[in-house]
């Protein structure tokens, strides 16, 4: 079955649905921060109801083996748990074939018994990718969520759920305000929502619905001069113009205002995947990126040139481990290090 992404995410708000999401999901799409938001979301659910919550990183075949025997380990009085697969690895039809048959008995013994949850992540899948064996098995016998925001409209309706969810409702000029601050961009408009919260709004225990605190647009402007000196739309700009020493500045702050390592990360991931695009020839517009910022990326672009960008992927996913606690190296520490390897400057070499 098929969803677009605002029909899950609000299918997934606990007051809509008190029963957790079980079964086989596939999210599928290249922006990160919607697959995480939505995980986020349905998390608050499974948690409620005791789910032991796990993530894998799927490399390999053997690292869907790993996941699917998690599920056949499980006895009668083990916890209920969901497993979240991360990652470019596909089941193929002619080489995995046991283990598409793996997730097909699963799929169908959860559909008869909801008690577990396997949560797939995935770039994705264009027209032609929609006709693989994998992603017609999670279609048939799963929930495929296709999550991406095309309109503004559905932007803007993807807001208006966060603020609610922080306890708020703001007004029609505060929302334009809002939009204009940002200049659209989602994750500096959830940044400040969620600061607005903390200002203003009124904090209800989980599972009541909080009450609905209205901002307009003096509150806003409050809540706008509060924000930290910096946001990671500057370390974006900062960046991508290659202005190492304005990096270190910024990042120095972040870390100080305490923001999110993760929200920093999906800055970092956002751009450093749309270099590595480019350089295969990939034009910015097709990329989705505002034409104001489109010069920005293609000087980035032009510094890294006849360069090999594959380590940022493995540098990404260092800081993703260290995040998760995985690792031992500090997170701010990799963070720096990925932020100024956009900036064209390299800390360590491999």
């Amino acid at each position: 079955m098929q969803l677009d992404f605002l029909t899950a995410f609000r299918q997934a708000q606990p007051q809509n649905s008190p029963t957790p999401a079980t079964g086989l999901w596939l999210l599928h799409g290249d922006e990160d921060l919607l697959q995480q938001w939505l995980v986020q979301r349905m998390a608050v659910t499974w948690r409620a109801q005791g789910m032991a919550i796990q993530r894998i990183d799927i490399v390999n075949a053997k690292s869907w083996q790993a996941v699917l025997g998690e599920f056949d380990s499980l006895s009668l009085f083990d916890e209920r748990r969901v497993i979240i697969a991360q990652g470019n690895h596909k089941p193929d039809g002619k080489r995995d074939g046991e283990i598409l048959q793996a997730l097909k008995h699963f799929a169908k013994h959860a559909q008869a018994d909801p008690q577990n949850a396997l949560i797939v992540l995935s770039p994705r899948f264009d027209k032609r990718a929609q006709n693989s064996a994998f992603y017609q098995l999670c279609n048939q016998y799963g929930q495929v969520v296709d999550c991406r925001l095309i309109q503004a409209r559905d932007r803007h309706a993807l807001l208006v759920a966060h603020a609610a969810d922080f306890g708020l409702t703001l007004t029609a000029d505060a929302w334009q305000q809002l939009e204009d601050q940002t200049q659209n961009n989602l994750l500096s408009a959830y940044q400040t929502l969620w600061r607005l919260s903390y200002l203003f709004a009124v904090p209800a225990p989980y599972p009541a619905k909080p009450t609905l605190m209205t901002i307009d647009s003096t509150q806003l402007a409050q809540g706008l001069v509060r924000q930290a000196q910096f946001s990671t739309f500057d370390l974006s700009d900062a960046m991508l113009a290659g202005n190492s020493a304005r990096v270190v500045r910024i990042m120095r702050q972040l870390k100080a205002s305490d923001e999110p390592p993760s929200l920093v990360l999906w800055t970092l991931s956002k751009d450093m995947r749309a270099l590595q695009a480019m350089q295969t020839g990939t034009s910015p517009a097709s990329l989705g990126i505002w034409q104001s910022k489109q010069s920005l990326y293609q000087q980035a672009a032009h510094r890294h040139h006849g360069q090999n960008l594959d380590a940022w992927t493995t540098l990404l996913y260092r800081c993703d481990q260290a995040i998760k606690g995985l690792i031992a190296q500090p997170v701010w520490e990799l963070l720096l290090q990925a932020a100024l390897a956009v900036a064209g400057v390299t800390l360590f070499t491999p």
